[in-house]
């Protein structure tokens, strides 16, 4: 390998970026005893913007998705250090044991405090190995209904980080109840009497995601994806192959570009420029101020109102369906009598 080959700790797509990096690099090294090489400086860095402007602002679904699980991006815990001011973790489901892909506990944000839950998937193997790269179990969705009922009880706001590409789909998993204790936990957080936000951080995968992602208030990051499949898994059942993973992505229409019009998320939390994972403060600022906002919108809320508004909002979705087709039958001319034959 030659000197000047760039080795790109990124995606490929980004490549472009970390060249010209390397070149602002080189160029500082003589920046403070050449003036034209300080100039250089300056417009390479305008162009260093100017291009990460031009790729983030013109992703493909499939390169979202990429981002979405980029190594750098910040997690759960990242998260819970940076906009939280205090956080007691809470452990185990009571029944079979501690899952530490999903995180519980009692936390305070500014004024508020709150029952924390959330999706990790760990930083190293050994990490990633303890939490099975963030796809919960069910003892996982019992500990954190559990926590949720908790909350309710002392009228304490949740608010839910997603970031699991599904649930663990695992022999040990489908034998504990799996499924029901999703579905229990969806039937539940519909109806848990105190505020509960929901935010997508990264990946918002299948059911694994839906276990703690009933709220009254829905959002996700700019370059996170919410989905009932992964688009590996999309691929594998339409095309029969991993391979066409891409086509997948782009016909589940999953981004931050699409769910807001469906009535799938509530809100989009704009990415510092280039992603979460360049700049984990800023985007932490960001979610934070976010956080903040619609906890005091929710709490001004009447119980029965929040629980009103919560049901109809999920009970809304997919609905547009059905309008486009009231639209269609309107729009139908209509169709002309039949002659009397008597007065023909």
């Amino acid at each position: 390998m030659s000197k000047n080959t760039i080795v790109n700790p990124g995606l490929e797509f980004e490549r472009p970026i970390y060249e010209l990096q390397a070149r602002i690099e080189k160029l500082q090294q003589r920046a403070d005893d050449s003036p034209e090489a300080a100039e250089e400086v300056r417009q390479a860095r305008r162009d260093l913007t100017n291009l990460i402007k031009k790729i983030y602002g013109n992703l493909t679904s499939w390169q979202t998705v990429q981002v979405a699980r980029h190594k750098d991006r910040p997690q759960t815990l990242d998260y819970l250090s940076m906009v939280f001011d205090e956080f007691v973790e809470l452990h185990g489901d009571k029944y079979f044991g501690d899952d530490r892909a999903i995180r519980t506990g009692l936390a305070k944000l500014g004024q508020f405090k709150v029952m924390f839950v959330g999706h990790h998937k760990g930083r190293d193997l050994n990490e990633r190995s303890e939490c099975y790269f963030g796809c919960a179990h069910p003892e996982g969705y019992r500990k954190a209904l559990a926590k949720m009922k908790t909350a309710a009880k002392f009228n304490l706001p949740i608010i839910c980080l997603i970031d699991t590409p599904g649930a663990y789909p695992g022999i040990g998993a489908e034998e504990r109840g799996q499924a029901q204790a999703i579905a229990e936990n969806m039937y539940e957080m519909s109806r848990l009497k105190t505020p509960i936000i929901c935010i997508v951080i990264g990946e918002g995968g299948s059911g694994g995601a839906l276990g703690i992602g009933v709220g009254d208030r829905i959002a996700m990051l700019q370059n996170s994806y919410y989905s009932v499949i992964s688009p590996e898994g999309c691929a594998g059942i339409i095309w029969k192959s991993h391979k066409f993973a891409e086509q997948a992505a782009e016909a589940l229409k999953f981004t931050s570009k699409y769910l807001p019009s469906f009535g799938v998320v509530d809100d989009v939390i704009e990415e510092p420029l280039g992603g979460a994972h360049r700049d984990p403060h800023q985007m932490a600022n960001r979610l934070k101020v976010y956080l903040l906002k619609a906890l005091r919108e929710l709490s001004d809320l009447k119980t029965e109102d929040l629980l009103t508004k919560r049901y109809e909002k999920f009970r809304k979705m997919g609905v547009f369906l059905e309008q486009f087709q009231r639209e269609a039958e309107a729009n139908e001319d209509p169709q002309p009598e039949p002659a009397d034959s008597a007065t023909s």
